[in-house]
């Protein structure tokens, strides 16, 4: 078990920025991964006008703009379209649902639990308190999301049924829907008063059977859930309903304000997934077929096989004072050059910190002072 964290939690968020070398960063929540198309607007202009010119996914469905000039602004922009509904709650509406739930799969449509759940949570002013990084995880039965080892979550199962995730691992309870946001607010409502100075829930002693004594839940049998997924699905995705569902990667997760503005006046909400990944759903063949043969070219990327969606990059210079390099123009020329120093997987950071590193079998291209070095995985 992780021993408790020291220091206070500096998560960023919209208004607790992080003062990175190249400027403040502000991360933006978006419960579910969601975001409007006016939203999506926002981002974009804040991006051209405050930031660096782009908007950054990250591994929790999140965004965030980098370098703004303007912390205060930029606040009171995403504020005016929805996007911080609670200045007290913003850093830990930190919600990751099935992107492609009540779509394409899956055992039940979690989308509404998304919405119940963040509202339930900015409505708690003793939850304003969890930190930042307290993980809830609403998986619809795809196996998806849950093997990203949330704090507090659900899974769906086959037969209509949740099971209660705590700390990533099913605890054999077994919730109705109409129960599931009750007890994942209770459950976190218990973290806040036992956590001291823990991070996440699997930093506490004992603490999964301690959030479970205060549950009078029905118990079956656990079982082993999903490891999580590596990359979540790119390109022309149909749907049961006859609509279409594209699912794009965007190089090193980072999305261009201009690209960004022309998803917007596709004028439907987009799903940001923890792969870095977007989801443009429920459109018609004909505007799929369009966005495909405009936005391709302007950097969506449709191509499963894309050596893009092979690397990950931390932030590296002028980001991040700790980083030997610009390691992301690096592995981008690697990448167009088909010079990549190994196949499959890899992950180029610019410091032994590693930041960003995704989960399971990856190859590590790290920075030093005179020049990179190749870690395999192990064997």
């Amino acid at each position: 078990m992780p021993s408790p964290r020291s220091g206070p939690d500096k998560c960023p968020g919209a208004l607790q920025v992080h003062q990175a070398a190249d400027g403040p960063l502000a991360r933006v929540r978006l419960p579910g991964g969601v975001v409007a198309s006016p939203q999506l607007q926002a981002l974009a202009t804040a991006a051209q006008e405050l930031g660096n010119g782009e908007i950054e996914l990250t591994s929790r469905g999140n965004v965030q703009l980098r370098a703004v000039s303007d912390p205060e602004e930029f606040a009171s922009r995403i504020a005016d379209v929805g996007l911080l509904p609670s200045t007290t709650h913003e850093r830990v509406r930190n919600i990751l649902a099935s992107p492609l739930s009540g779509r394409i799969g899956g055992f039940a449509d979690v989308r509404a639990l998304v919405t119940d759940l963040d509202h339930g949570l900015c409505a708690d002013p003793a939850l304003a308190d969890l930190p930042g990084r307290t993980l809830f995880t609403l998986d619809d039965g795809t196996g998806d999301i849950s093997g990203l080892r949330g704090d507090f979550g659900v899974h769906a199962l086959e037969d209509g049924r949740f099971a209660l995730v705590l700390a990533g691992t099913d605890t054999g309870a077994r919730l109705a829907e109409t129960d599931a946001v009750e007890v994942l607010l209770a459950s976190a409502g218990t973290f806040a008063e036992i956590r001291h100075d823990a991070w996440r829930l699997d930093e506490v002693p004992g603490g999964t059977e301690r959030v479970l004594a205060r549950l009078g839940l029905e118990y079956g049998d656990p079982v082993e859930l999903p490891g999580a997924v590596e990359r979540g699905p790119i390109g022309w995705l149909d749907q049961p309903d006859g609509h279409v569902t594209l699912a794009a990667g965007l190089a090193f997760g980072t999305l261009p304000a201009r690209l960004a503005e022309f998803l917007a006046a596709v004028e439907k909400p987009i799903v940001v997934t923890p792969w870095r990944s977007i989801l443009l759903p429920d459109l018609e063949e004909w505007a799929a077929e369009q966005v495909v043969r405009v936005l391709a070219p302007m950097g969506l990327i449709f191509d499963e096989n894309s050596p893009y969606l092979q690397v990950s990059a931390c932030a590296g210079q002028p980001g991040c004072a700790k980083s030997h390099t610009d390691v992301r123009a690096d592995a981008r020329e690697a990448i167009e050059n088909e010079d990549l120093p190994a196949d499959g997987r890899q992950h180029w950071s610019g410091c032994d910190r590693k930041c960003g590193r995704p989960r399971g079998e990856v190859t590590d291209v790290v920075a030093d002072p005179d020049g990179y070095r190749v870690e395999n995985p192990p064997a």
